[in-house]
């Protein structure tokens, strides 16, 4: 396949002056109390990245530029993105049903479940419950690669889609409903959705660090707590959410990489022509219902700019997009702590808007 280069793509170009020190920033985030960080702030085309702090909080091993970061639910963005793609190769459409792609997949459904579209699921207004329950996640627990995710969905999916948590057109976020429409896309075009997005964005982005699940080998580590103290989480089952739920918030990647990503969603943004979505597609992506503020994996300001979060617990990564002044700023911490991280993270990148 062919990679897709956008002309703004300028990845580690020497920056231009930052309006604000993204070091110290990071390193703030480090001395409030997380064992690492990192801060990305992308403007005039030019990736500016900090990291600061330990890969474990109980090992010496500093954070690198090149590591992979867990991007929790922000990979909801890929999803809706991989969506597109696929609507644009004519598989399927955004009003597709539930039903009429899933229908004998399982052997009950909500007849209002049944009616969500592709569309519904991806702006969370299916009405669909936020999580299959406890006992099915652990019958589904483990490793990217040691599990069949695919095959895994099904049983993920299987009670959730029998009982709803509200109704269709109502606003009820929803991990599952991420699952729901990878299966939709796995079962139009016969194929995964973990090779989907591997052909269709990682590579054609040329997104090498890409993967799924908590990063391995020589990268940072999730932290949780235990006993009062924040301890690896390591890098076994227990340091994520079942394979299954990939689509929802499983990959992981360098800043670099995501730096790409994220440049490809601000030129849709700003309407630039380019051959791997059309304008009707991004503005179907980055618009939300009338009178909402969520469109297809991205929440949406209203000053217009775009915002989203991701955690599964033992990582927060937020990015913000700001369209007309064509910046990007990402901040992030290898721990997931929420009442206190996420409040530090948000003032960081409030110090990185455009002014």
């Amino acid at each position: 396949m062919l990679r897709f280069t956008l002309p703004l793509l300028m990845l580690l170009a020497p920056a231009a002056e930052a309006r604000q020190d993204i070091q110290s920033l990071a390193g703030g985030l480090v001395e409030s109390g997380s064992p690492g960080a990192v801060v990305m702030l992308i403007e005039d085309d030019h990736p500016q990245i900090a990291v600061s702090g330990l890969r474990q909080s109980t090992g010496e091993a500093a954070i690198e530029m090149s590591d992979a970061w867990h991007l929790g639910s922000n990979t909801k963005a890929m999803t809706a993105i991989l969506a597109a793609r696929i609507v644009e190769q004519g598989l399927i459409d955004w009003d597709t049903t539930i039903g009429e792609t899933l229908g004998t997949e399982f052997d009950s459904m909500d007849p209002g479940l049944a009616e969500a579209t592709l569309a519904d699921l991806l702006r969370h207004r299916s009405g669909m419950q936020a999580n299959t329950g406890r006992l099915t996640s652990l019958g589904i627990s483990g490793l990217f690669g040691a599990r069949d995710p695919q095959a895994d969905r099904h049983p993920y999916l299987r009670d959730v889609l029998r009982n709803p948590a509200g109704a269709r057109g109502d606003f009820l976020y929803s991990n599952a409903g991420y699952v729901a429409a990878a299966m939709m896309l796995e079962t139009v075009s016969g194929q995964s959705w973990e090779d989907l997005i591997q052909a269709e964005i990682f590579d054609v982005l040329g997104l090498e660090s890409a993967g799924f699940g908590p990063p391995q080998g020589e990268n940072p580590q999730g932290h949780r707590t235990s006993w009062g103290r924040l301890s690896p989480a390591g890098t076994d089952a227990g340091a994520d959410n079942p394979p299954a739920m990939n689509p929802a918030g499983r990959a992981h990647m360098s800043m670099p990489d995501y730096a790409a990503f994220l440049q490809l969603v601000l030129a849709g943004a700003r309407g630039e022509e380019n051959d791997y979505l059309s304008q009707e597609s991004w503005q179907t992506l980055l618009t939300p219902p009338e009178g909402a503020d969520y469109a297809m994996g991205w929440g949406v300001n209203a000053d217009g700019s775009l915002r989203h979060a991701g955690s599964n617990t033992m990582w927060f990564v937020q990015a913000v997009i700001w369209p007309e002044a064509g910046r990007i700023a990402v901040a992030g911490v290898n721990e997931g702590r929420l009442d206190e991280v996420a409040p530090r993270v948000r003032a960081v990148l409030g110090e990185l808007a455009p002014e």
